[in-house]
């Protein structure tokens, strides 16, 4: 096993409604991309968009994952995704324990 490639990562994911949300986590667990995704309550997102600063409510996944399976998390959200340019943002996992990460790596496919 590659350990950089099985390192364990979160991507933050936000969605528009909670339907999407629901459609995209269980697309990405059903595909075995993710080994779990949470949604967080909705939110209030501040942004600048076509030159305008925006405010929506969005709802955020926290997709727990591996390095090696975040370009086929990416091609399947963009594909399913209303936003034009939907956040899609790996952030590397510092630690994890031993069991967790093993249960992780077990509930995703390879990528390579």
């Amino acid at each position: 096993m590659n350990e950089e490639n099985e390192a364990a990562v979160v991507v933050l994911i936000t969605a528009g409604s909670r339907e999407e949300a629901a459609r995209l986590a269980e697309m990405l667990v059903g595909a075995r991309l993710a080994a779990c995704v949470q949604i967080l309550p909705e939110m209030e997102s501040i942004y600048h968009w076509q030159e305008q600063i925006r405010r929506e409510p969005e709802f955020l996944l926290l997709a727990k994952t591996t390095a090696n399976c975040f370009g086929a998390l990416e091609r399947e959200v963009r594909a399913l995704h209303s936003y034009e340019t939907p956040e899609i943002v790996a952030l590397p996992v510092s630690a994890i324990s031993a069991p967790y990460l093993s249960w992780l790596t077990g509930n995703v496919k390879s990528h390579n």
